[in-house]
């Protein structure tokens, strides 16, 4: 078991808690600059996949899993991010490393102005509040047919970079490397959000918006730039989604994706980096198992081709009912919880990792 002494409070609010941390997430790092070199290209495809649905994922999560404000209407700004990522370059004419960043801060506007009147609403009803976001913004899409193309869609063009080009089906490798570091960027803004005075507010929202009240933070607007920081990183992945995508209409962030990104979250572990990146890989990778396992009953029973409607759709709601079931916590959850068990043993105790109430007493007189 490792000892960490800490001697200053910065010891609290480091990136990394202690040097063999740093270590294995350098290595980590390095493995999937490499990746291009040990897997396949269609694989490639799938592992960008996974880290664009992670970074929409990192954004849901700071809103969610940090600030503990649901949200199931973030599909609307991916479609944000994308479809004004695609305007920039074709109206305004402007590069992808400029259109790419606004597109992310028009979503993040776009998730303040939302945020507005939405600061008063708790629990069921502001999601019911994002739920609704989410299907207008389908109609929306469709009504702004001069804007976004609507039922026809739109085209992301290449990506061009100094005279580089990134393309999924031209140049995946490159791709790939490309979204790893948008990614690596992500995580960076997200980390040192969490170290931030703001990030410390944004928990303390989360655990007792009456404590936090107390101890002077802005409640409100604590929420609105939780809201818009989120909707900035989701609108990113959106950009990076359309990209990706090719072409995309209103049908492609439909309110599907947005029960998809809490799934995600969910599923690899609320309020962590690590759960959106664990949930990212299960649903991306999770397809591709079903296909193969399907396809060797298939040939084991002698049937040919078996098509199953809406067998991926539940067995992802059968993972989503066990994991808040039986573990709560997510897949990182579950690690912790077995690399506790080991660098506590023998002293681990069952209880440890019991479930508590999720209000404080000072809640009640809400």
């Amino acid at each position: 078991m490792r000892i960490v002494f800490k001697t200053s409070y910065d010891a609290d609010i480091r990136l990394f808690k202690h040097g063999a941390q740093a270590f294995w997430y350098g290595l980590l790092f390095v493995i999937a600059i490499a990746l291009p070199f040990l897997i396949n290209e269609f694989l490639i495809g799938e592992a960008t996949l996974v880290l664009i649905w992670a970074i929409c994922g990192m954004g849901l999560m700071l809103l969610v899993g940090q600030t503990g404000q649901a949200s199931l209407g973030h599909a609307a700004f991916m479609a944000v991010g994308a479809y004004s990522n695609v305007l920039y370059q074709e109206h305004f004419s402007l590069p992808f490393i400029v259109s790419f960043p606004l597109s992310g801060l028009t979503a993040g506007v776009a998730g303040a102005l939302v945020a507005l009147p939405t600061t008063k609403l708790h629990g069921i009803y502001l999601a019911i509040a994002t739920l609704a976001i989410s299907v207008l913004a389908e109609d929306l899409i469709v009504i702004m047919e001069p804007l976004t193309g609507g039922v026809g869609g739109l085209f992301a063009p290449d990506i061009e970079i100094f005279g580089f080009t990134f393309n999924r089906y031209g140049n995946p490798i490159e791709l790939y490397w490309l979204v790893l570091f948008i990614t690596f960027i992500v995580i960076y803004l997200y980390r040192n959000i969490l170290r931030a005075p703001i990030g410390r507010a944004f928990a303390a929202v989360r655990d007792s918006e009456v404590s936090a009240k107390a101890m002077g933070i802005n409640v409100a607007r604590t929420k609105m730039v939780a809201f818009a920081i989120s909707c900035f990183i989701t609108g990113l992945g959106g950009a990076l989604m359309g990209h990706f995508a090719t072409v995309f209409t209103h049908e492609t962030f439909n309110l599907i994706m947005s029960i998809t990104l809490l799934l995600i979250i969910v599923i690899g572990g609320l309020g962590t980096i690590h759960g959106a990146f664990f949930g990212a890989i299960v649903f991306v990778l999770l397809p591709l198992i079903i296909s193969i396992g399907r396809d060797a009953f298939a040939n084991m029973a002698g049937l040919g081709s078996i098509s199953i409607p809406g067998l991926e759709s539940g067995v992802f709601g059968i993972l989503l009912i066990g994991f808040i079931l039986f573990e709560p916590m997510g897949i990182y959850g579950r690690w912790l919880k077995i690399r506790t068990y080991f660098e506590l043993f023998p002293f681990y105790r069952k209880d440890m990792f019991k479930r508590q109430k999720s209000y404080l007493k000072t809640e009640r007189t809400q």
